[in-house]
């Protein structure tokens, strides 16, 4: 008679459960599983590349930029160029062809605009939204007397580029692709 009695205790107990539980979900906020959710994002390292700075008598010096992109992930699988070969096209028409850097004048250079540029020429050269956005890591400049005074001789490690950006942070948990 008492393994009845508890047995009907138990069932009640679990009954209730799960009445509770099942009334706490249907009266639970719906969630939009695509609310707040932000495509994936892929960071691609960029090369070091080097670009003459051309004057009237020749060059007269180089750029050193590096530059990384964060891409949308699925997008970034489809890519119909090569990214370093599209990047390196990118800096000469802007460095060069435009000009957006005066050397005699580096602190007037506008990054924003710069990344901007970058990003949008980019995206229409790709065909599509797959640049998210541009870090600039490097981009300094080395005149020619520099580099000729340091190579004549022993190696001096005094050679002082002018630092024309500082370099933007990797973000944290960024996702490197696989090479």
């Amino acid at each position: 008679m008492v393994k009845l009695v508890l047995t009907g205790v138990w069932v009640c107990l679990v009954t209730l459960a799960a009445v509770y539980f099942s009334v706490q979900m249907a009266t639970a906020p719906v969630t939009d599983p695509n609310a707040g959710k932000t495509p994936a994002q892929e960071f691609v390292m960029g090369e070091p590349i080097n670009i003459p700075v051309i004057s009237n008598d020749g060059v007269s010096g180089y750029f050193l930029t590096k530059i990384s992109f964060m891409m949308n992930k699925d997008k970034a699988k489809d890519l119909p160029l090569p990214l370093v070969e599209l990047t390196t096209d990118q800096l000469f028409t802007l460095l060069v062809g435009n000009r957006m850097i005066d050397i005699a004048h580096p602190n007037s250079f506008k990054l924003d605009e710069f990344r901007s540029d970058i990003k949008k020429n980019m995206n229409e050269r790709l065909g599509g939204d797959y640049i998210a956005s541009v870090l600039v890591q490097q981009i300094d400049y080395v005149s020619k007397e520099e580099i000729r005074s340091n190579s004549s001789g022993p190696v001096k490690k005094n050679m002082k580029p002018v630092k024309i950006v500082e370099s933007d942070p990797v973000p944290a948990g960024a996702e490197k692709p696989a090479q």
